[in-house]
């Protein structure tokens, strides 16, 4: 397996009438040798921006070649939609005709930008008696958004990333906290690039159960690797007042 089999590149929509590919990179070593994570290259994208991420199967079919179905699916992209859903639901309608000769996958996402006051983001010193003062920086933060309902769980799960990050990173240790629609994000980055792994826990282990915790109070939580570490981050879906 590698990092870019013959694909097409991904799509930009920076305007309902102007789409085009992203630019091309070079290809990338196979998967699996335990080399470190790649740098990421960066493309700037304009707030709402769809990004579409798709395999040849969807475009190259019996009836027409890729380029024909990158003009079909550029024009279905290029009719507005109220979400996302729709926009995947248009594409497919329009580029299956039959039962497709290839595996499909296609992936489409918006770009957004986040006002200054719904991002609060505290440096950390890599010390055990930090991770007290990481759950009064979220309870103080939640305060201030009236998201007090969430305090307790949220304040579970940075307990967990920041000993984590203690225990099994470096520093600098980073929490930010991200409130956006019904949606509360929080983020523990340091510095190094081991990605953590849920496990099961024996019933005399005294640890290893920090993860599976947070699987359970979050909705979605995950691993992104950056330029200088490594970020841990949950989703909390958010109830309606």
């Amino acid at each position: 397996m590698h990092h870019r089999p013959r694909r097409p590149p991904p799509t930009r929509r920076r305007h309902p009438r102007r789409q085009r590919p992203l630019p091309q990179r070079p290809r990338r070593p196979p998967t699996g040798p335990g080399r470190p994570p790649l740098r990421n290259p960066r493309n700037p994208t304009p707030r709402s921006s769809l990004l579409t991420l798709y395999t040849d199967g969807l475009l190259e079919t019996r009836d027409h070649d890729i380029d024909e179905g990158l003009d079909k699916m550029f024009h279905a992209l290029a009719r507005p939609a109220h979400n996302l859903d729709t926009v995947c639901d248009r594409i497919l309608t329009t580029m299956l005709t039959h039962r497709p000769d290839d595996d499909i996958a296609l992936l489409i996402a918006r770009t957004r930008a986040l006002n200054t006051n719904q991002i609060a983001t505290f440096n950390l010193p890599s010390h055990p008696a930090i991770v007290a003062q990481a759950r009064q920086h979220t309870t103080t933060q939640l305060t201030t958004w009236n998201l007090t309902d969430t305090t307790f769980t949220t304040e579970l799960i940075v307990s967990e990333l920041v000993t984590n990050a203690i225990r099994y990173g470096h520093p600098p240790i980073q929490l930010r906290l991200i409130h956006h629609n019904h949606t509360l994000t929080t983020e523990v980055s340091d510095t190094s690039n081991t990605t953590p792994h849920m496990r099961r826990a024996r019933t005399y282990d005294e640890g290893g159960r920090g993860l599976l915790l947070i699987g359970q109070l979050a909705q979605r939580w995950g691993t992104r690797h950056t330029p200088t570490g490594k970020t841990v981050w949950t989703e909390q879906t958010l109830t309606p007042n």
